[in-house]
């Protein structure tokens, strides 16, 4: 037959610190585990087998909730006086190409967003679509329409595709 709970604390309470200690040192943070473990503990406590090293079980959580808290840790940001200036490393570069930004401004939305979504997102027109409303065929078209805009504004435009020749009365060119 398992003992209550609350006897398992105070047997194993003291040993489940040192582990928490042992891993975390003496910080605040080495409580917090322990509670944590206890926490974990309580709730699985009922499906223990009553043949089961408590001790090692609890052993094993704390190291867990330990560990846990040593990698919240490095997770956490660190104040600092000074935040140290850095260059963007997600595509907002600090010395932007600004004529490209002002181009990219002057298209009509659907265009820009269009533009931004497949070709700098990698999104496909159908995907676009869904997300702008439309058909994947007009994202496309609002897509090359706002590509041809922007290498016309930055200097690089194509030559434009010949116009077809006019239609004659019988309907022939």
């Amino acid at each position: 037959m398992k003992p209550p709970f609350e006897q398992v604390v105070e047997i194993h309470g003291a040993t489940v610190l040192r582990v928490c200690r042992a891993v975390l040192g003496p910080r605040p943070e080495s409580e917090d585990a322990w509670s944590e473990t206890f926490l974990a503990a309580l709730r699985a406590y009922p499906g223990l087998p009553p043949d089961a090293n408590v001790q090692a079980w609890l052993v094993t959580i704390a190291h867990r909730k330990a560990l846990d808290a040593v990698r919240a840790a490095g997770r956490r940001a660190v104040p600092v006086a000074d935040v140290p200036e850095r260059h963007s490393t997600i595509g907002l570069v600090r010395d932007r190409d600004d004529a490209l930004w002002r181009a990219l401004a002057a298209l009509p939305e659907r265009q820009r967003l269009t533009v931004a979504y497949h070709h700098v997102a990698g999104l496909p027109f159908r995907e676009v679509a869904e997300i702008l409303g439309g058909t994947p065929e007009a994202a496309r078209r609002a897509s090359s329409d706002g590509i041809r805009a922007l290498r016309s504004a930055l200097g690089g435009a194509r030559p434009a595709p010949a116009a077809p020749a006019p239609l004659t009365a019988k309907g022939t060119r």
